[in-house]
């Protein structure tokens, strides 16, 4: 499992405490913003030079473990 204090950072310092990147102040909501507009990973990078591939990539993987976690069986 990836571990999110490795990726999502709050600090009520760097904007009032939303969850951003670590070692960014991108929030973390920007990329679910550009997923749900319908843009891809890598335009999302190219806006937000700052993030690596490999946390965003992180941030998707951390969503679906949670989902697949916190799934209730049908």
């Amino acid at each position: 499992m990836t571990d999110p204090r490795h990726v999502v950072h709050c600090d009520p310092a760097i904007l009032g405490g939303i969850p951003v990147f670590v070692g960014t102040r991108v929030p973390v909501k920007n990329l679910w913003d550009y997923l749900e507009a319908g843009d891809s990973v890598d335009r999302f990078l190219d806006h937000f030079p700052s993030v690596t591939r490999e946390q965003a990539l992180a941030v998707l993987q951390l969503a679906k473990e949670m989902l697949a976690r916190h799934a209730s069986a049908a």
